[in-house]
């Protein structure tokens, strides 16, 4: 689930970028204000559906008369032509709503199509394929849904609700086990520590000191599966960097939890979706 204010808050300020100061001047001087229209909005390729709440905002937005019927549901699979959503009502507002409508759905459906990749790549291992921060300023909580929506799973949505201790962060404290405890000096007892590490000697330190979770950072396979023999569950193993649809299998056949990938957010093609439209 989307939070709905979010989503109004999200549409109203695409809204207004798009129609400016003096509104939709195209569709004002071509289409009556009693015409009526019908539309469909469908798939021009195969791939999972994400965003459609946000796409029926931008509709209703401009006129709440306007009716829907959803044929798929956000995380259903799609090949061309298949019809997401019909739209009827005041031809204006389906027209005046349609790009930004459009262009949410397809930057979201892009994301959960990736992210449905990945997942079915790593689908004979127990490992999850989790999202990142690297995400469009201002859309994280629609792109890390769109991650659920093609199946994966979410990390942190930012940097208040979980201790992620990096690289530079160790340089400046002065190595893992001081980063490590003044972190436990400081935080409350809900707070869940994650501790990034390069090699298998800083990983040692980690497992004396304790956390959560560790992030093996661009380690090969070979040393991602030593890692996991040496934590032997004591915490949680994530594995990050050099992550792609070509290495993902070999990396989560390494025994690791998670599997965080930038990509899924940062570098995902807007599915290609069409808006069909008729009078009625």
């Amino acid at each position: 689930m989307l939070n709905p204010l979010m989503i109004e808050d999200a549409v109203k300020a695409a809204l207004q970028e798009d129609l400016g100061r003096a509104g939709d001047i195209t569709t004002l001087a071509t289409i009556p204000a009693s015409a009526r229209a019908r539309a469909v909005l469908a798939a021009r390729q195969e791939g999972v559906i994400a965003g459609s709440e946000i796409a029926i905002a931008a509709f209703r937005m401009m006129d709440a008369t306007v009716r829907f019927d959803t044929h798929l549901a956000d995380g259903s699979t799609v090949k061309k032509g298949d019809v997401v959503l019909a739209v009827e009502g005041p031809a204006r507002a389906i027209l005046s709503a349609e790009r930004v409508a459009l262009n949410y759905m397809g930057r979201l459906s892009g994301i959960a199509s990736l992210t449905a990749l990945y997942v079915k790549a790593v689908a004979h291992t127990k490992a999850r394929i989790v999202c990142t921060r690297k995400t469009t300023p201002g859309l994280r909580a629609f792109e890390k849904y769109a991650v659920r929506c093609g199946g994966g799973f979410n990390h942190r949505f930012g940097l208040d609700d979980a201790i992620l201790i990096k690289d530079n962060h160790i340089a400046v404290a002065g190595g893992v086990i001081p980063a490590l405890r003044a972190v436990k000096a400081s935080i409350g007892h809900l707070v869940k520590i994650e501790i990034e590490v390069d090699t298998l000697d800083q990983l040692d330190e980690v497992l004396k000191e304790g956390a959560d979770v560790v992030l093996l950072d661009n380690m090969t396979p070979a040393e991602l599966r030593e890692a996991v023999t040496r934590v032997a569950g004591q915490m949680l193993t994530e594995a990050s960097g050099g992550v792609n649809l070509e290495t993902v299998a070999a990396i989560a056949e390494s025994g690791v939890d998670m599997i965080s990938v930038g990509a899924l957010t940062h570098s995902a093609k807007v599915l290609d979706l069409g808006l069909d439209i008729g009078v009625s």
